[in-house]
């Protein structure tokens, strides 16, 4: 596939700065497939669209407090971070750091939350390799692991576009809201271990769940932990040629045995699996075939790179935001419902003035 029939013209003023509130009065572009129909709701109105025999998947994950605020006090240079992955090399962490090249091995660089206070926390630098430093994390005087000086002296790691229209727009948000915004309300603190939420989640609400399962839509959880990888651009001439991304990702037995014991009904199309987000996508669609056996939860690594022709095996319906150009998410979306659909859809959220990217709007695409 050409990388060139991923773009599409955007206005940039469409980028949100802040979500929609509540979170589940954003729009809603309803598209159905089969009778290549768009409709315009808000995200309230899953509550009616949705129903009995419909089983909701998300992502649990949780947002580590990846960005990082660096201040070399040695020389008085001052700089930007972003934690990505743990090294093959335990305890050290791969380190995205602006202007890297300014700094030598063996640097510390001391870490200010995002009120600007600076807690004893530190990153020591060790090498690089082809894209990040290696470095491990020091904590201060207050102790404690790599989550405990996070959550102290990290900042929430919004994508570089939100942070940019706010830029453009003289736009500030205090970090302490953007913590509680950036997350969606199922999120497990257990499981925090994404550098980017899981947005199509975020404009979830406990009354719209409650009121999904008060209609009887079933809701099950995975676990997909969101890597730095999502927002990298396909740079190359065709998608095939992209290094796609890995993630880990974990399927409950439970969620194992509702996919088996759902294919029958899902095949007479009395059940529907409806995923949301494209990183729930990605789990559900790299699990094995056959499926494991509902024994034991399923721990793996994927990389997996959903484009047009692509088996679908497991997603009925998907609900997700408005994604990048030239982007692997528009891939999968355009994929699901179709290149020419999906087109249409992004042309007339433009025209009509959706809200994109994470704290935008949504679409859910049904059969």
């Amino acid at each position: 596939m050409r990388t060139d029939e991923l773009d599409y013209d955007f206005d940039p003023s469409l980028v949100a700065t802040t979500p929609a509130e509540p979170r589940d009065a954003a729009r809603l572009m309803v598209i159905r497939r089969a009778r290549g129909t768009i409709e315009h709701r808000t995200v309230r109105d899953l509550a009616e669209i949705l129903g009995a025999g419909d089983e909701l998947v998300v992502n649990a994950t949780s947002v580590l407090r990846a960005r990082l605020g660096l201040v070399d006090e040695a020389r008085g240079r001052e700089t930007e971070g972003l934690l990505l992955e743990p090294s093959a090399e335990a305890p050290l962490w791969r380190v995205l750091v602006r202007q890297a090249k300014r700094f030598d091995a063996g640097t510390r660089l001391a870490l200010r939350d995002g009120h600007g206070r600076n807690h004893g926390d530190a990153i020591e630098l060790v090498r690089r390799d082809d894209e990040a430093w290696l470095a491990r994390v020091v904590p201060g005087p207050l102790g404690g692991d790599l989550g405990a000086v996070l959550e102290r002296s990290g900042q929430t790691p919004l994508p570089p576009y939100i942070l940019k229209a706010r830029r453009d727009q003289r736009i500030e948000v205090d970090d302490d809201l953007d913590r509680a915004e950036y997350e969606t309300v199922y999120a497990k603190a257990s499981a925090r271990g994404s550098v980017a939420a899981p947005t199509a989640g975020l404009h979830f609400t406990d009354a719209l769940l409650a009121a999904l399962a008060a209609r009887g839509v079933g809701r099950h959880e995975l676990i997909l932990d969101v890597g730095a990888g999502t927002f990298k651009p396909v740079e190359s001439d065709t998608l095939e040629a992209h290094d796609m991304h890995a993630e880990r990702f974990m399927v409950p037995r439970e969620v194992l045995a509702m996919l088996a014991d759902a294919a029958r009904a899902r095949a007479a199309g009395s059940r529907r699996i409806v995923a949301v987000g494209t990183t729930t996508v990605r789990a559900l669609e790299s699990l094995p075939d056959p499926l494991p056996a509902a024994d034991r939860d399923f721990d793996a690594i994927t990389r997996i790179l959903i484009s047009p022709g692509f088996r679908w095996r497991f997603t009925d319906a998907l609900m997700t935001n408005f994604h990048l150009p030239r982007s692997t998410l528009l891939a999968l979306v355009g994929s699901f419902c179709g290149m020419e659909l999906m087109r249409e859809a992004y042309a007339t959220a433009v025209r009509e003035r959706y809200r994109f990217y994470s704290y935008g709007d949504a679409m859910l695409i049904l059969p």
